[in-house]
Protein backbone atom coordinates (compact mmCIF):
# COMPACT_ATOMS: atom_id res chain seq x y z
CA UNK A 1 0.00 0.00 0.00
CA UNK A 2 1.29 3.49 -0.74
CA UNK A 3 0.04 6.43 1.25
CA UNK A 4 0.40 10.02 -0.56
CA UNK A 5 0.97 13.07 1.86
CA UNK A 6 0.24 16.62 0.88
CA UNK A 7 1.33 19.70 2.38
CA UNK A 8 1.36 23.82 1.33
CA UNK A 9 -1.79 24.46 1.61
CA UNK A 10 -3.31 26.98 3.17
CA UNK A 11 -4.70 31.26 3.24
CA UNK A 12 -2.87 33.47 0.55
CA UNK A 13 -4.34 36.52 -0.66
CA UNK A 14 -5.35 36.69 -4.27
CA UNK A 15 -2.37 37.65 -6.79
CA UNK A 16 -0.02 35.30 -4.43
CA UNK A 17 1.61 32.52 -4.61
CA UNK A 18 1.81 29.01 -3.28
CA UNK A 19 3.40 25.36 -3.63
CA UNK A 20 1.83 22.34 -2.54
CA UNK A 21 4.50 18.96 -2.10
CA UNK A 22 2.90 15.50 -2.30
CA UNK A 23 5.47 12.55 -1.30
CA UNK A 24 4.74 9.46 -1.40
CA UNK A 25 5.47 6.60 2.02
CA UNK A 26 6.98 4.03 -0.64
CA UNK A 27 9.81 5.20 -2.45
CA UNK A 28 9.92 2.42 -4.64
CA UNK A 29 6.36 1.52 -6.35
CA UNK A 30 5.97 1.97 -10.36
CA UNK A 31 3.73 4.77 -11.04
CA UNK A 32 3.53 5.73 -14.55
CA UNK A 33 2.07 9.11 -13.73
CA UNK A 34 1.36 11.79 -10.73
CA UNK A 35 -1.54 14.46 -10.60
CA UNK A 36 -2.97 16.60 -9.19
CA UNK A 37 -6.48 17.11 -8.65
CA UNK A 38 -8.77 19.76 -6.79
CA UNK A 39 -12.24 20.02 -5.58
CA UNK A 40 -14.31 23.06 -4.12
CA UNK A 41 -17.35 23.00 -2.42
CA UNK A 42 -20.37 21.88 -4.30
CA UNK A 43 -18.32 21.63 -7.41
CA UNK A 44 -16.86 18.24 -9.19
CA UNK A 45 -13.13 17.25 -8.95
CA UNK A 46 -11.50 19.51 -11.29
CA UNK A 47 -8.21 17.79 -13.16
CA UNK A 48 -5.35 20.59 -12.67
CA UNK A 49 -2.13 18.90 -13.53
CA UNK A 50 -0.01 15.72 -13.95
CA UNK A 51 3.48 14.91 -14.68
CA UNK A 52 4.61 11.43 -16.24
CA UNK A 53 7.51 9.86 -13.80
CA UNK A 54 9.75 8.63 -15.90
CA UNK A 55 10.06 11.71 -19.02
CA UNK A 56 9.01 14.29 -16.75
CA UNK A 57 6.50 15.52 -19.41
CA UNK A 58 3.45 17.59 -18.03
CA UNK A 59 0.12 18.49 -19.00
CA UNK A 60 -2.40 20.65 -17.57
CA UNK A 61 -6.00 22.17 -17.56
CA UNK A 62 -6.11 24.22 -20.49
CA UNK A 63 -7.43 27.26 -18.30
CA UNK A 64 -4.81 26.75 -15.47
CA UNK A 65 -1.62 26.71 -17.78
CA UNK A 66 0.72 29.84 -17.16
CA UNK A 67 -0.13 30.46 -13.53
CA UNK A 68 0.53 26.14 -12.32
CA UNK A 69 3.72 24.37 -12.73
CA UNK A 70 3.81 20.45 -11.74
CA UNK A 71 7.11 18.93 -11.28
CA UNK A 72 8.58 15.81 -9.37
CA UNK A 73 12.02 15.09 -7.45
CA UNK A 74 12.80 11.53 -7.97
CA UNK A 75 15.08 11.55 -5.53
CA UNK A 76 13.02 12.83 -2.58
CA UNK A 77 9.90 10.90 -4.05
CA UNK A 78 8.05 13.86 -4.07
CA UNK A 79 5.50 15.99 -7.05
CA UNK A 80 4.93 19.81 -6.17
CA UNK A 81 2.35 22.00 -7.52
CA UNK A 82 3.56 25.67 -7.70
CA UNK A 83 0.49 27.88 -8.04
CA UNK A 84 1.15 31.73 -9.12
CA UNK A 85 -1.23 34.42 -9.51
CA UNK A 86 -3.97 32.77 -7.73
CA UNK A 87 -7.84 33.93 -7.90
CA UNK A 88 -10.16 33.12 -5.32
CA UNK A 89 -11.57 30.82 -7.76
CA UNK A 90 -8.68 28.46 -7.18
CA UNK A 91 -10.11 27.90 -3.43
CA UNK A 92 -10.12 24.34 -2.98
CA UNK A 93 -8.75 20.65 -1.80
CA UNK A 94 -6.62 19.93 -3.76
CA UNK A 95 -5.08 16.54 -3.98
CA UNK A 96 -2.66 14.19 -5.54
CA UNK A 97 -2.55 10.92 -7.05
CA UNK A 98 -0.22 8.21 -7.92
CA UNK A 99 -1.45 6.11 -11.65
CA UNK A 100 0.56 2.79 -11.38
CA UNK A 101 -0.69 2.07 -14.67
CA UNK A 102 -0.20 3.25 -18.19
CA UNK A 103 -3.27 5.85 -19.13
CA UNK A 104 -2.99 7.61 -22.43
CA UNK A 105 -5.44 10.61 -20.81
CA UNK A 106 -4.08 11.66 -17.31
CA UNK A 107 -7.09 13.97 -16.75
CA UNK A 108 -9.42 11.06 -15.28
CA UNK A 109 -9.66 10.98 -11.76
CA UNK A 110 -10.70 7.18 -12.18
CA UNK A 111 -7.35 6.30 -14.22
CA UNK A 112 -5.37 6.90 -10.61
CA UNK A 113 -5.01 4.29 -7.73
CA UNK A 114 -3.71 6.28 -5.14
CA UNK A 115 -4.67 9.33 -3.60
CA UNK A 116 -3.74 11.84 -0.99
CA UNK A 117 -6.35 12.78 2.12
CA UNK A 118 -5.74 16.56 0.04
CA UNK A 119 -4.70 20.16 1.46
CA UNK A 120 -6.63 23.34 2.05
CA UNK A 121 -6.16 26.50 0.12
CA UNK A 122 -8.18 29.10 -0.01
CA UNK A 123 -7.62 32.30 -1.97
CA UNK A 124 -8.91 35.87 -0.18
CA UNK A 125 -10.05 38.52 -2.43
Amino acid sequence: QVQLVESGGGLVQAGGSLRLSCTASRRTFDRYAMAWFRQAPGKEREFVAAIRWSSGNSYYAESLKGRFTISRDNAKNTVYLQMNSLKPEDAAVYSCAADVDYHSDLSQGANYDYWGQGTQVTVSS
